[in-house]
């Protein structure tokens, strides 16, 4: 399919032929629902802990004498039962993450693509290079544009520039081709490509 190339000016820069085996998949949002979960199960940190009966610091005095009180008899001041004793089957420190298929993987973000192009919300520029990394000159161009909310994919490396503007507009965002990745493109509005970028992304997904 034929895409118009622009510039962040909003004016016609040519045209770009894109690949229907990475651009024009057809919806599925399984497969994106199994890649967000994915993402999102990586990113948790799994820091949570508590302390187990043999983790609970203290004396291993008897509480009371084991008989004679009209108490249930205990052997341990940090028995589960006890206040301020260990917890059963509390959470422990672990990875929340878990494997998913390469391909299921490219399969989303090809997916995450195709639908941002079936949108009409697939924008080609011919560069995202700026000659000042001011807020106000990126503001001015989204504006131009109509975007309230855009992820910018440049190619092996991003404008310096560019990710300056970016860093004080609440819902733009920089990466890299390698960064690409379904969540961020399912956050944003506009998903923005270089040429570079979509020339990258065609040899790694293609």
């Amino acid at each position: 399919m034929k895409v118009q190339i622009l510039t962040l000016d909003a004016k016609s820069a040519g045209e770009i032929e894109l690949r229907d085996s990475v651009f024009g998949m057809p919806s599925r949002p399984d497969i994106l629902q199994q890649v967000v979960c994915w993402q999102l199960a990586r990113k948790q940190q799994g820091t949570h802990k508590t302390k187990g009966v043999s983790e609970v610091s203290g004396t291993g005095a008897k509480p009371f004498r084991q008989k004679g009180t009209g108490r249930a008899r205990q052997g341990s001041r940090y028995a589960t039962q006890m206040r301020g004793g260990g917890i059963v089957f509390g959470p422990q420190v672990r990875g929340h993450g878990f494997d998913l298929n390469k391909k299921v993987r490219a399969l989303g973000l090809r997916t995450a693509m195709s639908d941002k192009q079936r949108e009409g919300k697939l924008v080609i520029l011919d560069t995202t290079s700026l000659k000042e990394g001011k807020t106000a000159v990126l503001a001015k161009a989204a504006a131009k544009n109509g975007w309230t909310s855009a992820l910018f994919i440049d190619g092996a490396a991003v404008d310096s520039n560019l990710a300056r503007a970016a860093r004080n507009l609440p819902g733009f965002n920089v990466l890299p081709q390698q960064g690409a990745n379904v969540v961020d493109i399912l956050k944003c509005d506009v998903l923005v490509l270089t040429t570079a970028a979509v020339e990258q992304l065609e040899a790694r997904l293609a």
